[in-house]
């Protein structure tokens, strides 16, 4: 049976940025949670000179509730205490006073420490609920779901997209050979392999070169424009807003970000400046989140980045390649989906080992929703047919599960779609 310690009300006057952490100790939960609340924001358990109950109770954060959940026999990592190990989740509650709309004060005050607070065996930031004055603080996606469908042209269906691998190796014009395969096969969207940016053998502006003129032509040949995310992640801030001038000069209009890397600073820097929609990668997300009981959710995360301006988010998918479970995909889509203080719609983005076969168990498992990006990579490119068969069989694919008609049953009389279940179904080339 759970029960709940309601420890500390929090006064209408004030406003207050609540965290959830799933706690983990040998010890106690309720006396963890209280530890977080004093170390994160006064610093200290015992008084300081100066200190007064009024300014403890006008910046202190507190534990407003504590929720037992069944213990655990072994810790989350090694350690000298014996189990059970008790698991809660705590609420904890800090005045906006103390930290305000700074999103750098707000990850430092209420996340950064808590993992080096003695006495857990485990402890992971699982929600976050920010006042609306963040919402207007920061200015969220630019373009979003609407933008990219209204830039892509794409309604009623979701945005097919697929991944080129330069990062390889690949020389501007033997990528341009690539895309055009797949400009032709009327594809909505190309994005740069997220560890491609502007390596010497294929530097952002000769990819650009080579890349561009196609796109532009087959959009005055057909009236559609590709969308083509292009990496223009760097360190300094400066030489990533010149590569995006470079894109946006070519009349290009989407970059791939690899926020993780770049941070909250340059992601704010370039979202004030830029006149792309900014497709996020996620890259290095999974090392603050891999353990189940260390790190944060995603749903905690990705409300930093959204705010900062992500207009497309990825976020894996349904059996990937990797590591992630079903369950955490559809927690991510669930989270990113969610509307955000007011900010305009975030597209969530599946990827990681994409083809046809796993369209249906998308639709359900997301709500019976076409609203996301699609994105395969050797499940288009790698098609026998070819990358023209390969688009048309995962937009067959998305046909039978928004029909409720099975995969193999709509294959029937669709050819690529046929192809694309023999060669993928084994998980042979994606």
């Amino acid at each position: 049976m759970r029960i709940s310690y309601q420890l500390h009300s929090m006064t209408k006057a004030q406003s207050f940025i609540t965290l959830t952490y799933l706690i983990e100790t040998a010890g106690s939960p309720e006396k963890l949670a209280a530890k977080i609340a004093s170390d994160q924001s006064t610093g200290t358990f015992v008084p300081v000179p100066g200190e007064t109950e009024e300014l403890k109770n006008r910046v202190a954060a507190r534990v407003v509730a504590v929720r037992p959940l069944e213990p655990v026999a072994a810790p989350s990592y090694p350690t000298a205490e014996r189990g059970p190990f008790n698991r809660a989740e705590a609420d904890i509650a800090f005045p906006f006073e103390a930290i305000g709309t700074d999103l750098s004060a707000l990850m430092t005050i209420a996340i950064g420490g808590v993992y080096s607070i003695k006495g857990f065996t485990g402890v992971r930031v699982i929600d976050m609920q920010l006042p609306e004055v963040f919402g207007k603080a920061w200015p969220g996606p630019q373009f979003g779901v609407a933008g990219s469908r209204q830039l892509t042209g794409v309604e009623g269906r979701p945005i097919i997209g697929t991944i080129i691998k330069p990062a390889l190796g690949l020389r501007p014009h033997e990528t341009a050979a690539l895309v055009q395969d797949v400009i032709d096969a009327d594809v909505d969207f190309v994005k740069d392999d997220e560890k491609l940016m502007s390596p010497v053998y294929s530097p952002l502006e000769e990819r650009v070169k080579a890349i561009m003129p196609m796109i532009l032509d087959h959009q005055q040949k057909t009236g559609k424009k590709v969308m083509y995310a292009w990496g223009i992640s760097a360190t300094d801030p400066d030489e990533m807003m010149r590569n995006h001038d470079i894109v946006l000069k070519a009349s290009g209009n989407c970059a791939v970000i690899n926020i993780n890397s770049i941070g909250f600073g340059a992601m704010a820097f370039l979202r004030k400046r830029s006149g792309l929609v900014l497709h996020a990668h996620r890259n290095g997300w999974d090392m603050l989140t891999r353990h189940p009981r260390l790190g944060m959710d995603f749903r905690v995360w990705q409300q930093f980045w959204r705010l900062l301006g992500v207009d497309q988010f990825q976020i894996n998918g349904i059996r990937v390649k990797y590591w992630e479970p079903d369950e955490s995909f559809v927690a991510s889509f669930k989270a990113v989906s969610s509307p955000l203080l007011g900010t305009r719609d975030c597209l969530p983005v599946a990827g990681s080992g994409q083809w046809g076969g796993q369209a249906h168990d998308t639709y359900q498992r997301t709500g019976r929703t076409v609203e996301l990006m699609y994105l395969c990579g050797g499940g288009i490119v790698s098609h026998p047919g070819g990358a023209g068969a390969g688009v048309k069989a995962v937009r067959q694919a998305w046909e039978a599960a928004v029909a409720g008609i099975a995969l193999e049953t709509y294959a029937r009389d669709h050819r690529e779609l046929a192809q694309s279940i023999a060669t993928f179904a084994e998980g042979k080339g994606v």
